[in-house]
């Protein structure tokens, strides 16, 4: 039943991603609400997968790497669910169901589904860490998505060869602040992540701590930046794609870390 759930989720976000490939490709793409649709129905399924893990395992489902993707790939639909209809970027969708999508097929693909991990009196403040942690990583990467946009759109202002893609992305400055607004969204929860984890005195890994203080520092210097305008709309974008892809590559051997002692 799990994986069943998890397999009609991830065709949800096939069908949105093979959506606006076969609209683009016709030239008469328009986001709306067919891809928000089948977005949202991808991560009903994903929400009724990691409540049923949950129970089983008695914890937030975060146990195992397998978990850890399928909760990163929710948390990163939940943040374009909240911010895409807030800032009107409803072509985010787009961008954001082939990262989905491919977060999915890894952790359905790869062998590293351990099964249900029971584990019993966790403190509150450990899981808060954790589930903190990867929505804050929702938000990089949905910062990420946005400056994968601006760029898209950079290119093909300067081009001057516009298209239907071009005519419906949102205003490049939106776009720009968007990016900085989610990288300060996702900066706060892992801070708070950060001060839940000192509550809960939880032996840390020194390598796994050093690891995330620095993606923590990247982040924040990122954001400071953004602020006194010290940083070029472009280069921020840049940024944004190649620190939470770094970030995004590390992930496993944090999550490695964190369940040893």
């Amino acid at each position: 039943m799990d994986r069943l759930l998890l397999i009609a989720a991830t065709l949800c976000f096939l069908t949105s991603f093979g959506y606006t490939l076969y609209a683009l490709g016709a030239g008469r793409f328009r986001p709306g609400r067919f891809n928000f649709a089948a977005i949202l129905m991808g991560f009903a399924f994903q929400s009724a997968f990691l409540y049923l893990r949950g129970k089983a395992e008695g914890s937030c489902p975060l146990n195992s790497l397998f978990d850890v993707l399928i909760f990163q790939s929710w948390s990163l639909v939940l943040t374009y669910l909240i911010v895409g209809p807030a800032f009107r970027l409803s072509l985010l969708g787009a961008f954001t169901a082939p990262i989905a999508l491919m977060v999915m097929l890894i952790a359905l693909i790869a062998p590293i589904d351990q099964g249900v991990v029971r584990r019993f009196e966790i403190s509150p403040w450990v899981e808060a860490h954790a589930a903190l942690s990867i929505i804050a990583y929702g938000a990089f990467g949905l910062s990420s998505v946005a400056g994968v946009m601006y760029l898209v759109q950079e290119r093909q202002l300067k081009s001057r060869k516009a298209s239907s893609l071009l005519y419906n992305l949102p205003p490049i400055n939106d776009l720009a602040a968007a990016i900085g607004h989610l990288m300060g969204f996702g900066l706060v929860l892992l801070t708070i992540s950060f001060a839940a984890g000192f509550f809960s005195q939880m032996p840390v890994n020194s390598v796994k701590f050093w690891a995330s203080a620095a993606i923590w520092v990247v982040y924040c210097a990122m954001v400071l930046m953004h602020r006194v305008h010290s940083l070029a709309p472009r280069k921020l974008a840049e940024l944004s794609i190649g620190v939470f892809a770094i970030a995004l590559i590390t992930l496993p051997g944090i999550q490695y870390l964190s369940s040893r002692p």
